[in-house]
């Protein structure tokens, strides 16, 4: 399949699969946690940064998750449906398992992820949503690092086979959720065999390669298997975007930023937005680029995710 064919196209919508969280950020811009007298609460998680950016970059989202049933949970569907993202298949889920907590500054990221709630998804949350109804499907890696969301997250890959849905993942490899490396790997190399993008960072293709210096090739294979595209981000040398047919560099956007974190969510978004909206690759890749720069240079994830009108004006603002 050619990377103008994946979405050719029965919706502008997407279903995505992974963690909805808190994240809690320092009021005072430019402080460090430590010295921080009170913290601002906002929609954070992979999955649900995703959603809520390519909400707001005019798609639409459906999220399919677990939440605890407290005020957390509570917190993260009315954020979600906040920011336009369809809830129906949000599930809440009882006793000791706990929604994802991060907290971070400038400068550092910390996760707390102890009986995560994200990882009770079941088979029949992700049978409930009508497939063929979307764009696609997106996933990250968090959704395979436990049971049951990891042989949930595979059965809801074989129906978007079955109902030719195109398959994205982004590696976003977190150790500490992971039992072992080795387990990772393999779990990382067998979702990739059916997807067809693949987003990951240069560490996280040379870990499933067993080699950091071999990250590349190891995207370059999973193109040669298969994959219609595969983005091999470099941090500030920008990324490399493979296809069967080409392969081309998109730099970075330099900003000046508030946090660590969130470039990634914002990157795929811009990316899965603009391929469904009918842009070429190359652009597409530059959008999303624009877009994790635009995250990081503002307060929180989702709250920071650019709408339309302001990925424009910023594209704008930098080719005048």
């Amino acid at each position: 399949m050619a990377a103008a064919e994946l979405f050719c196209n029965r919706s502008n919508t997407f279903l995505v699969i992974g963690r909805a969280g808190m994240d809690f950020m320092p009021t005072e811009q430019g402080v460090r946690a430590e010295d921080c007298e009170l913290f601002a609460a906002g929609l954070g998680g992979s999955s649900a940064n995703i959603s809520a950016g390519l909400v707001k970059q005019g798609c639409g989202a459906a999220i399919v998750t677990p939440v605890s049933d407290d005020l957390v949970g509570r917190f993260c569907i009315k954020q979600l449906e906040r920011y336009g993202v369809d809830t129906r298949f949000v599930t809440k889920v009882g006793g000791e398992f706990r929604n994802s907590l991060a907290v971070y500054d400038l400068q550092e990221t910390v996760i707390y992820r102890n009986g995560a709630a994200d990882f009770q998804l079941l088979e029949d949350d992700i049978a409930k949503p009508d497939y063929d109804a979307y764009a696609g499907l997106i996933t990250t890696g968090t959704v395979l690092a436990a049971e049951p969301s990891r042989s949930s997250a595979f059965a809801a890959f074989d129906k978007a086979r079955d109902a030719r849905l195109p398959l994205i993942f982004d590696v976003d490899y977190r150790p500490y959720s992971w039992t072992s490396a080795e387990e990772a790997s393999d779990v990382y190399s067998l979702a990739a065999a059916y997807c067809d993008v693949i987003i990951g960072n240069d560490d996280e293709f040379g870990f499933m390669a067993g080699n950091r210096d071999q990250g590349l090739d190891k995207a370059k294979s999973l193109v040669a298997d298969g994959a219609t595209i595969v983005v091999y981000k470099m941090g500030e040398k920008g990324s490399i975007t493979l296809t069967k047919d080409d392969e081309f560099r998109t730099g970075i956007y330099p900003v000046e930023a508030l946090k660590p974190n969130g470039a990634g969510d914002a990157f795929m978004a811009g990316l899965m937005a603009s391929l469904v909206q009918g842009l070429d690759l190359p652009e597409a890749v530059d959008r999303g680029s624009a877009a994790a720069a635009i995250t990081v240079s503002g307060v929180g994830c989702a709250q920071a995710m650019p709408t339309t009108s302001e990925l424009d004006r910023f594209l704008a603002e930098r080719s005048a």
